[in-house]
């Protein structure tokens, strides 16, 4: 279903952010990039929170921007921002949503 998934308003995605600000990275992409392990972490946390912040540590071989875009990507979720080394991932749970989008 791509009903909101790479259209989110800017209304959506300031609500989104406001919710981001106050998480913690849940996902870290280290030295081997954005692997399987990796991917498969993602998708776990974003099907029970369907929001999640990855942080790209300092040893990693991508740019922060390109390695969290990757991982949206393979994830199938919206990349909401990245800011420095962080980014905010936002994925609809389709069977039970708990974020309700404005």
């Amino acid at each position: 279903m791509q009903d909101n998934e790479s259209t989110l308003t800017g209304k959506q995605k300031r609500f989104l952010r406001a919710l981001g600000s106050t998480l913690d990275p849940v996902v870290q992409i280290g030295k081997s990039g954005v692997m399987a392990t990796v991917i498969e972490s993602a998708e776990q946390a974003l099907a029970a929170r369907e929001i999640i912040k990855v942080r790209v540590l300092q040893n990693s071989p991508e740019e922060p921007k390109s390695a969290i875009t990757a991982l949206a990507g393979a994830t199938g979720a919206v990349l909401v921002q990245v800011i420095g080394r962080n980014g905010l991932l936002y994925k609809k749970n389709e069977e039970k949503s708990k974020i309700e989008l404005p």
